[in-house]
């Protein structure tokens, strides 16, 4: 393994100088780049290799017509002006993949329990593979804009309606317009948020 520390250059772009967009330029995102975004995302590590989530890139005026009732109104327009909004979701019978991800075979029986169980297995995990997704998108040369404000019952009823699947949150995608950014937000320092034992 190197364990050469990433450039800084990578680091801003990840992290440092990395924003949350609500308006994006006209450019598209194709359909290579969400292949080469996801292909970096599902390297991303979690519990059990279970990679529960999953990810529907909505990309046409129809399909964005078939979200927007779920949206709240500001929320409309972000979707509207992006090139791409990823639905991400986790499926409720991840479980099921575990002998094929993992290398312990009784891995099924540790998450075929409980709904409760389940899903909070299930939503951990898609959660950190979104993050994953944001890292990658950025790391491609895309912009992110996560966001909540949508009724997840109605995004599951469009969407999912098998109800194996549900939904976590949205984040659109494209190359972000940085003119109408406002002031980038304060963020807690180590000793604010930190303590080591």
């Amino acid at each position: 393994m190197n364990d050469s520390p990433v450039s800084d250059a990578a680091l801003d772009r990840l992290f440092r100088k990395a924003r949350s967009f609500d308006d994006f330029a006209a450019q598209p995102v194709t359909d290579a780049e969400l292949r080469a975004l996801y292909d970096l995302e599902k390297w991303g590590p979690t519990t059990a290799n279970s990679q529960p989530q999953r990810v529907v890139f909505v990309r046409s005026a129809e399909a964005k017509a078939r979200l927007a009732p779920a949206l709240s109104s500001q929320n409309k327009k972000k979707v509207a002006n992006a090139p791409v909004v990823a639905i991400l979701a986790y499926d409720m019978r991840f479980f099921e993949h575990l002998p094929k991800l993992f290398h312990n075979p009784a891995a099924r029986s540790w998450y075929e329990t409980t709904p409760e169980a389940i899903r909070t297995t299930a939503l951990r995990n898609a959660t950190l593979q979104g993050a994953y997704l944001m890292l990658a998108a950025r790391a491609i040369g895309l912009d992110c804009g996560p966001m909540s404000g949508f009724k997840n019952d109605v995004v599951d009823a469009e969407f999912f309606p098998d109800g194996r699947f549900k939904s976590n949150f949205l984040c659109c995608l494209g190359h972000g317009d940085p003119s109408t950014l406002p002031k980038q937000d304060y963020r807690f320092g180590f000793d604010e948020a930190c303590t080591i034992v």
